[in-house]
């Protein structure tokens, strides 16, 4: 693959203006597909979850999933869309070997949800208002796996195809074109693909889980001249599936594109793929138009027309909208915006919320999530909520407050936990780690060490009571690091004056 000349970002931005827009991709948690009775699931083996319906065969009829439907609604209500009384799906034709159909079951003219807006917050402050064209509902399509040496379509031997996830429901949400980014276009991105990563959450319409393809990006990126209002040639970055990649994959498009103009060249109209690995982009295929997809009505699926009162029963059902929520979590817990942002980058919110709730004091229970925590589960290659439960992490925290552990203590009581030892007072009572609170113990450890040490005790008596710290440490190796360092320099002190 033939590297690509960039233009520096600041340069890009002064002869240019980036213009956006996404279509992302919601994967619907139902328990079956969208037009027939397999399972959807996630992990299971290939071609397991398949029937004549989602493969396309003859005689398989489809049939609506009322879940996906009502799932939908909420989904454009909470966008703040209206919902159509009426909208029909539609066939949109083209031959791909993870499409086993020829064509995708889709809405086009008559989606179910459109005309809504978002409102994104950047870490500066900033709040972009992004205004969506779009929410229809479609099917997936299949998974192709690129067997060779790179893992990718070019250069493959072959390809495997699982349709295991054609068919499953999905939730399309497009925008209208995002104007004046400018410098902020990349986090502009990552902040929108974000909010509609915990809206859905929120809503309970499905798992969210970008490592898992429930949530992908399609990030359209154009440039015109600086006072232009003509719009330039788009490219789709296609499957963008982590918040960081969208950012990424904005970032980089923004300078391909900028040298190529600047070199009198063109841009071409194209799909392409995002390559984590090497944090570029690279031309995928030429990309369509409408016109070429011939849509028309899906003949064998009558319209889907929701009554008033049933869209209204779904708007009572909405939560509380995410911006609302975060801002109302921050000012009840009095983080500052950069602690609050730590969580938030760091998906932590639920957690942190929920330790809150179990009974642990906000800044602890930030601190114990956004460090030790994610330190392990980064060294683990897994998400810091799959390890430790928000309980037995307000647990850990009542037994440090308490004075049972240290600090130190209480990392390696958090270890015993992620290892499946049992709950922070299991570990505590296995390991035999709980704080030596016996001042008679202390005092004799704290005894031997300054009648090992008498210069030390004397500089101590002398007034330099920095000197205390070499006794400290001798006691803290005596006590097998459980006892309260604190309560350690007291009772040093104290007998060194005697």
């Amino acid at each position: 693959m033939a590297k690509d000349n960039l233009m520096d970002y600041d340069k890009a931005l002064e002869l240019f203006e980036p213009v956006l827009g996404f279509e992302v991709h919601v994967e619907l948690n139902t328990k079956t597909k969208m037009f027939c009775a397999c399972a959807n699931e996630f992990g299971s083996g290939p071609n397991a979850n398949t029937c004549p319906t989602c493969l396309g065969l003859p005689g398989g009829l489809p049939q609506v999933n009322h879940k996906a439907v009502e799932s939908s609604i909420r989904l454009g209500l909470a966008l703040g869309c209206d919902i159509a009384e009426s909208s029909r799906f539609a066939r949109k034709n083209y031959f791909y070997p993870d499409t086993s159909k020829n064509f995708q079951t889709s809405q086009y003219d008559e989606p179910i949800a459109h005309d809504g807006e978002v409102t994104v917050e950047l870490e500066s402050g900033r709040q972009v208002t992004v205004l969506i064209e779009r929410a229809h509902m479609e099917e997936d399509a299949g998974k192709l796996t690129h067997a060779g040496a790179t893992g990718r379509i070019q250069g493959a031997d072959y390809s495997l195809v699982d349709y295991n996830r054609g068919g499953v429901p999905l939730v399309e949400i497009v925008t209208k074109i995002i104007e004046g980014a400018d410098g902020d276009a990349p986090e502009v991105g990552r902040a929108y693909v974000a909010h509609i990563r915990e809206l859905v959450k929120a809503l309970g319409v499905s798992n969210a889980r970008m490592e898992e393809g429930n949530v992908r990006c399609d990030a359209n990126v154009s440039l015109r001249p600086r006072g232009s209002t003509v719009l330039g040639t788009r490219t789709e970055t296609k499957n963008v599936n982590s918040l960081r990649s969208v950012e990424r994959a904005v970032r980089y498009e923004i300078q391909r594109q900028a040298a190529i103009l600047d070199a009198g060249g063109t841009i071409t109209q194209e799909t392409r793929h995002w390559h984590e690995d090497t944090g570029t982009t690279s031309s995928g295929r030429p990309k369509s138009d409408a016109d070429d997809y011939r849509y028309f009505p899906e003949p064998d699926l009558v319209p889907v027309a929701p009554s008033r009162e049933w869209v209204e029963e779904l708007r009572s059902t909405l939560p509380e909208p995410p911006s609302e929520r975060r801002a109302r979590l921050r000012e009840a817990w009095g983080f500052t915006a950069l602690e609050f942002q730590d969580v938030v980058n760091g998906d932590l919110l639920d957690a942190v919320e929920a330790t809150v709730a179990e009974g642990a004091a906000p800044a602890s229970a930030r601190k114990w999530w956004t460090g030790e925590i994610t330190r392990i589960a980064n060294a683990r290659g897994v998400q810091a909520t799959a390890l430790v439960s928000p309980l037995h992490v307000s647990e850990l925290v009542a037994l440090v407050e308490n004075g049972d552990l240290t600090d130190r203590l209480a990392r390696q009581v958090l270890e015993g936990v992620i290892d499946g030892e049992g709950s922070p007072s299991d570990v505590v009572e296995a390991r035999g780690l709980k704080v030596v609170s016996d001042d008679g113990a202390l005092i004799t450890a704290i005894d031997e060490a300054l009648a090992a040490q008498p210069d030390v005790l004397q500089k101590i008596r002398d007034g330099k009571v920095q000197a205390a710290g070499a006794v400290i440490g001798a006691v803290m190796k005596a006590m097998k690091g459980q006892a309260d360092a604190a309560r350690v320099r007291e009772l040093v002190l104290e007998r060194a004056a005697q």
